[in-house]
């Protein structure tokens, strides 16, 4: 069965803790860790950890490839690929998520293939390379990725399909998960309605279903070629203070996933406090005294 996760990205910048319990209780299979600077993302025996404990399994890594992690694992990418690779290794995750590389990294950019292909060989773990989209900046297009920010004009063996990235690269994803074929290893679900071409500036990651990308055909069309991947919710919730609010659209997010794909949902419930370390249960009451003031 298509295994349905989350990414830890849904509720960035809370805790991967946090993450975790709000997967669980809305229903998800599986995580997928973006490692950023919170050291717990980087630890395998502390996400191994938290993975028991929550009964979900982690099933990808992301790479520290975004702005915001520039000096995660130091500065040279194929050190944070190779490390990425090694975590995932460590945490029983099947995949790596990586960013096809900045134009700026011309040493990175002109091995890249070579050292995707490597990295997988080198980990056991399959190193799925995400289809991206060109900058706007000043209302001018930029090409900020090379060789190219689509993993189909590449020479790697697997790859990671985004909806929102299609969106604002103007590409339809279905058509795209078509020309992938047996390399279309990971789907980053999600949505998006706007294209740079048209001035758009923000990778909106809409809820799927609330743009206009074909995310329900493809959903769909991978089900009934009997794809075997991992579909991964991507979505932006986490600017929402209210956290019923961000379960509900995590439900909605999962069970939009199951219908399409022809499972069954269900939510789960909380683990009962007494099975929560110490520090945690102490942390919790804290939140609720200060919640009351």
């Amino acid at each position: 069965m298509i295994s349905v996760g989350m990414s830890t990205t849904c509720v960035y910048p809370f805790a991967v803790e946090h993450a975790f319990r709000i997967a669980r209780l809305a229903g998800f299979d599986s995580m997928e860790i973006m490692v950023t600077n919170d050291p717990v993302t980087q630890d395998a025996e502390k996400l191994l950890e938290i993975s028991d404990r929550y009964g979900l399994p982690i099933s990808a890594i992301h790479a520290p490839v975004l702005l915001l992690t520039t000096f995660v694992w130091g500065r040279d990418p194929q050190v944070k690929l190779e490390k990425s690779g090694e975590l995932a290794a460590a945490v029983g995750a099947d995949t790596v998520v990586v960013h096809p590389p900045f134009r700026w990294q011309s040493g990175y950019a002109q091995n890249f293939e070579r050292i995707v292909r490597q990295t997988a060989q080198n980990s056991g773990v399959k190193v799925a390379v995400e289809n991206m989209f060109p900058w706007t900046v000043r209302g001018r297009s930029m090409k900020a990725y090379a060789p190219s920010p689509d993993p189909l004009d590449l020479d790697v063996d697997h790859m990671t399909l985004d909806f929102s990235h299609a969106s604002l690269s103007g590409r339809d994803s279905l058509e795209m998960a078509m020309a992938m074929g047996d390399k279309l290893t990971h789907i980053h679900l999600c949505d998006g309605a706007t294209a740079a071409a048209d001035g758009a500036i923000l990778d909106e990651h809409l809820l799927p279903g609330e743009g206009t990308q074909p995310v329900a055909e493809t959903l769909q069309y991978l089900a009934g070629r009997g794809w075997n991947g991992s579909v991964v919710a991507e979505v932006n919730v986490r600017q929402e203070k209210d956290e019923q609010y961000r379960l509900d659209k995590l439900v909605q997010t999962v069970s939009f996933a199951r219908e399409h794909l022809s499972q069954e949902h269900a939510t789960r419930e909380p683990i009962p406090m007494r099975e929560l370390p110490l520090k945690i249960r102490q942390a919790r009451r804290a939140e609720k005294r200060a919640a009351r003031g």
